[in-house]
């Protein structure tokens, strides 16, 4: 695991299964605006946390590219799911630009509805063909945003599947905070 501590913001990177993550307030779902959890990180989800959570998601349906919706979380260890679609349909490769907006909507909902720990899975990296790093570097920056104008986070991970993607996503924490506090 690598962490940084920006402005006294614990901003993590680590290897693991984001459906099985404890101790945040939520998880996000990189999904689709018909909140169909088919596959990917969203069918994971679906999997292990139960289908009253895409149930749940599906009533407010269809969420457009840059809005986010908050749910339940089923048997997760978290308390909430963020669905912030990255793409219109199911399966559709995107542009680093459907990234910018699911992240800039799931970081303000996670503030509207108060939730200060969030872990994010790469956003737009599956099916959505966006390169691992460049979906890091867009969150970092976010995040980083978000804070220089006050935004009260404790706690942002992005959590890594493999290890293509946990280095990409180092490389990205570094280069955004290079000049925070590192901890590895």
């Amino acid at each position: 695991m690598v962490v940084v501590s920006y402005k006294g913001v614990s901003i993590e990177v680590f290897k693991g299964d984001i459906t099985e993550v404890e101790g945040f307030d939520a998880i996000v779902n990189p999904a689709n605006s018909h909140m169909i959890m088919g596959g990917g990180v969203a069918r994971a989800i679906k999997v292990k946390g139960g289908s009253e959570i895409e149930e749940e998601a599906k009533q407010y349906a269809p969420v457009p590219v840059g809005e986010a919706i908050v749910t339940g979380a089923g048997k997760l260890k978290v308390k909430h799911v963020i669905h912030a679609p990255t793409m219109r349909c199911p399966a559709m490769r995107i542009s680093i630009g459907n990234v910018v907006q699911a992240v800039d909507a799931a970081l303000k909902t996670a503030l509207k509805h108060g939730l200060r720990t969030i872990a994010f899975p790469g956003m737009g990296t599956g099916v959505g063909g966006v390169p691992y790093y460049e979906s890091a570097r867009v969150l970092f920056h976010k995040v980083k945003e978000y804070i220089d104008k006050g935004a009260k986070f404790e706690k942002i991970a992005l959590i890594a599947w493999d290890d293509t993607a946990y280095e990409e996503f180092i490389k990205a924490l570094k280069n955004v905070f290079k000049e925070s506090k590192l901890n590895t």
